[in-house]
């Protein structure tokens, strides 16, 4: 089935090497996808530095891969526009890859400084400008050891930035464990396509922001390439929304109701009627306990308030929204669970079910609606699709609960994932730019 959305395949580092295999089958050139990768490498490198009004010092971290090769020849392009760029190799050349051999020497021959770091002597970093780490790359398995991880702690004990390219050193790009140490990248260069491993484990707290590099895949080779799932495009979510015209008056900007709340907890019943109508809602419509309407007294004007004192007016309003959210701090008393039973089974409006409402549905999966949309955090999504040994095992778990259910899940955490019957997870990386925004609003 082809994927109803608009964004970058997520593949894992054996298909990416796959890939360029096939293409260099066909005539590409290994040699040729590093140049590319370099010179577009350099560009983004130049571009953060130029923005963040940094040093404009470059320290090159190579190991002995191709991965080392697209840094030099990075290097060597920032050389010709003028930043001062150095290099750290952890070993001879005689050591290296073919590729990174060759693209070391023509670096040093153009001006480039390479100093071999001494495995007994201290490792020595300039006090500004920025790290760039060409350690090791996707294909990287088990830990780092010795030598390596010595680097990579000190680079990571360096207070200075560091743009780690293709994937942060010491992750794998499969399953995004962190063997022992792992680069701590302030962003991630990858190329071509995302890898597996950014967003699962540990791995995604090592990444830092994302940048896309391309380095000469053709349209052919996505097409043809295994995805694993796909990395939400922002400029995708636009184009989703309604029209709004300004004569268009509230019944027809959408019309949401809310069961949340519970004596002592009106938080969370708030903040789920304030995002609806952050959403642009029309109307939202909040049914509560009737024990919470001094608690409520002050909640904002727009959120129409009802004490749910029969579940009938509850289905009787359902007749007219577009949508009913469940649970959110709605307590795991009895009464509770069999309300909410009811509910299920009565109403036929598309329904979000979250919080202490999953509690409840995770007991009697066969109530729940098909095409209702679940919400759980990584601990709650337990409950519906049992324990999971890895978040790899996770994707496959929720991809079979949402196949069999006919339901969505949208699993929230660091990333969110949203998996939908008959397509490929969706991963969701908002909070990094909200987490950016939240730093630079601190500084």
């Amino acid at each position: 089935m082809k994927q109803a959305f608009a964004g970058d395949k997520i593949v894992t580092s054996r298909e990416m090497a796959r890939m360029e295999k096939e293409a260099c089958s066909r005539g590409e050139q290994a040699e040729g996808f590093m140049d590319r990768a370099g010179f577009n490498i350099a560009t983004l490198v130049q571009e953060y530095i130029e923005n963040e009004k940094l040093s404009r010092r470059i320290t090159l971290l190579t190991g002995k891969g191709n991965k080392a090769g697209d840094g030099y020849v990075a290097a060597l392009a920032l050389l010709q526009r003028g930043f001062h760029v150095e290099a750290l190799e952890l070993y001879s050349f005689d050591q290296c890859s073919p590729l990174c051999k060759a693209k070391g020497e023509n670096f040093r021959s153009s001006g480039g400084k390479i100093h071999l770091i001494n495995d007994q002597a201290p490792i020595e970093f300039p006090k500004e400008g920025i790290l760039l780490d060409g350690l090791v790359g996707t294909g990287f398995r088990g830990k780092a050891e010795d030598l390596l991880a010595r680097v990579i702690e000190e680079a990571n004990r360096a207070s200075l930035p560091i743009i780690a390219i293709d994937i942060p050193s010491g992750i794998s790009g499969d399953t995004g464990d962190v063997g022992s140490v792992g680069i701590r990248a302030t962003m991630t260069i990858y190329l071509g396509l995302p890898k597996l491993g950014f967003f699962l484990e540990k791995g995604y707290e090592h990444l830092g922001e994302l940048k896309k590099a391309e380095f000469g895949l053709q349209e052919y080779d996505i097409d043809h390439a295994h995805a694993e799932g796909f990395l939400l495009d922002k400029d995708f979510w636009p184009s989703l929304l309604p029209e709004i015209s300004r004569t268009q008056h509230k019944y027809k900007r959408g019309y949401v109701l809310v069961w949340a709340g519970s004596p002592g907890m009106p938080g969370a019943s708030l903040l789920c009627c304030m995002g609806a109508l952050r959403g642009s809602a029309g109307i939202v419509r909040l049914f509560h306990h009737e024990e919470m309407v001094s608690q409520l007294a002050s909640a904002p004007w727009e959120i129409i308030r009802q004490p749910l004192k029969n579940v009938e007016d509850l289905y009787e309003e359902s007749s007219r929204a577009g949508c009913l959210v469940l649970g959110p701090g709605l307590g795991r008393e009895r009464m509770v669970g069999k309300l909410l039973k009811k509910i299920l089974r009565a109403v036929e409006c598309p329904m979000v079910i979250d919080a202490d409402a999953l509690y409840f549905l995770a007991q009697d999966l066969e109530s729940l609606p098909s095409g209702a949309i679940l919400t759980p955090h990584r601990g709650e999504i337990v409950w519906l699709i049992g324990r999971f040994a890895s978040e790899f095992e996770l994707l496959q778990q929720a991809q079979a609960f949402v196949e069999k259910h006919q339901a969505i899940l949208v699993c929230k955490g660091a990333p969110t994932i949203l998996f939908h019957p008959g397509q490929k997870p969706i991963f969701s990386l908002s909070e990094i730019q909200a987490w950016q925004r939240l730093e630079q609003a601190m500084c």
